[in-house]
């Protein structure tokens, strides 16, 4: 992976870009949301690239704003391969998961990809048996473990769903990948 302070320009343009689209979609009374997920909408399929930028409100996008950044961060460890496909891994495995089994609802937000950075970031280290790797992944695991509830159904509002394909997006790339 490039240096430090590249990957520093990468994360704070892809913040800033992010940022930019709430700015633009607030303006437009969340017009951009249309660009969501529905399940089994054909229309709508293309859209699993598009719905991680997309969020329904400011204070959404500032709850997946940090951790999202700081896992990119700390996946971005892995070398520039490997980040791309875990990255790839869940927003593929996320969007289509959501896709084909989410409850009927536009969904939008990072979190998918915050679940797949961090599913890719508990188990990566523990598959490439490096030591370095390994102490990311039980920091991650310990201090953001919690988030784990995140996967279950636990408010009509929130799409379990994203965040359960994308962990297991995540997942998928560290077993296949991360050595």
């Amino acid at each position: 992976m490039k240096p430090l302070s590249f990957q520093i320009r990468v994360l704070l343009t892809l913040g800033a870009l992010l940022i930019v689209i709430e700015a633009a979609n607030l303006l437009t009374g969340n017009a951009l949301n249309q660009f969501g997920v529905v399940p089994r909408t054909l229309s709508t399929l293309p859209y699993i690239f598009t719905a991680p930028f997309l969020h329904g409100t400011p204070t959404h996008l500032m709850a997946n704003l940090v951790p999202l950044l700081l896992f990119m961060g700390l996946t971005m460890q892995w070398g520039k391969r490997t980040f791309i496909i875990a990255t790839f891994s869940a927003l593929i495995i996320g969007g289509l998961g959501v896709w084909l089994f989410g409850r009927t609802a536009t969904h939008i937000g990072a979190s998918g990809m915050v679940y797949g950075y961090f599913g890719f970031l508990v188990l990566a280290g523990f598959r490439s048996n490096k030591v370095r790797y390994l102490l990311i992944s039980l920091v991650v695991a310990a201090l953001y473990g919690g988030m784990l509830v995140g996967v279950l159904p636990t408010s009509k509002f929130i799409s379990f769903e994203y965040h359960l394909f994308g962990f297991i997006g995540g997942l998928f790339a560290a077993w296949h990948w991360a050595r």
